[in-house]
């Protein structure tokens, strides 16, 4: 059965239209006229209990708009529901204790106090006891390494530390179902690993459904199976991420050093040539190619070095969203 149900969930916005000039703002103080503004249009997707989904999407394409309504901060105005059995927006206790949602621009730490304060403060939220709230606190904080920091003020901890201390309070009641906007926005490299293992440790170790929208695609290739795609409010794709760039991404790029500089003729014959610089080439080759065409390379030219990789993955999901849609 499903933990996440969603049925052509659709949000439409009214925005008021206003003309310039006074005779226009008295018009619009005394008969206002409105547009509509389509954030969600009729989207649908089912997740399953301890998946890992990506939810992609360039900015204002709707995804934090579905977020807010998956987790009950924002009514539809059309379509369906259901998260961990519940109706979000009705907001039930029962909901509450079951989700959590991260937004990695916003913060639910007090600033002037120790983190250890606020999470405190969360746990009688949650009624949690205090042997289960030291219990809990200990594993997660191991889990983040941050133990030695939560008795700090939280505007004295770095943007990484903060970002580990609000996952930990996100997920000091053991929610079910995690939304996740933008988790690492604005971390170092290291900072985003730390983050990423955490939580497929977290996943592994508890079974909780993530739902992750990232701008970083490190952060979805290294989590998420599965990715749903949403495009002006519309969802464009639901399915594997190996799948897309498979699809989307017919070659693989070819990288050698050569021992010696080859003229640039005498390569044509290996793949399609991306660029030469010195004795180093770089060749698109078709995937269903790959292999004869390395074999090929190995056997006829003077090779001290050979790699392969595809293609930037923002450059393949880029494409789509300007596309606006997958063939």
């Amino acid at each position: 059965m499903s933990i996440i149900d969603v049925q052509n969930l659709t949000k439409i916005y009214p925005v008021a239209i206003k003309k310039p000039g006074f005779k226009g703002t008295l018009t619009h103080f005394f008969r206002r006229t409105y547009r509509e503004i389509k954030a969600v249009q009729n989207v649908s997707f089912q997740i399953q209990p301890e998946e890992i989904v990506g939810f992609l999407g360039a900015n204002g394409a709707g995804k934090t708009t579905t977020l807010k309504m998956l987790t009950g901060l924002i009514h539809p105005s059309q379509g369906q529901v259901r998260v961990a059995n519940h109706i979000p927006f009705r907001r039930q206790p029962q909901f509450l204790r079951q989700t959590s949602l991260v937004m990695g621009q916003k913060q639910q730490l007090l600033w002037d106090l120790p983190a250890l304060d606020s999470l405190r403060i969360n746990a009688a939220v949650y009624n949690i006891s205090d042997q289960v709230f030291k219990q809990r606190l200990t594993e997660l904080a191991t889990m983040l390494a941050i133990e030695d920091k939560l008795n700090q003020p939280v505007r004295k901890l770095s943007l990484g530390e903060r970002m580990k201390a609000e996952l930990l309070a996100a997920l000091l009641h053991h929610p079910k179902v995690l939304f996740l906007d933008e988790p690492t926005l604005g971390l170092d490299v290291n900072a985003q690993v730390a983050v990423r293992e955490f939580l497929q440790e977290y996943n592994q170790r508890y079974g909780a459904t993530i739902l992750l929208t990232s701008h970083y695609m490190a952060d979805i290739t290294a989590l998420c199976d599965r990715v749903l795609l949403i495009h002006q409010g519309q969802l464009i794709y639901d399915g594997s991420l190996d799948r897309l760039l498979e699809r989307y991404s017919p070659c693989r790029e070819v990288k050698i050093e050569l021992a010696q500089p080859i003229p640039a003729e005498k390569l044509a014959d290996f793949g399609e040539i991306e660029a030469i610089a010195g004795q180093e080439v770089r060749f698109l080759v078709p995937r269903e190619n790959l292999t004869a065409t390395i074999a090929h390379i190995l056997a006829k030219l003077p090779i001290q070095d050979l790699s392969v990789k595809d293609p930037p993955i923002e450059e393949i999901i880029g494409r789509l969203f300007e596309a606006g849609k997958v063939a």
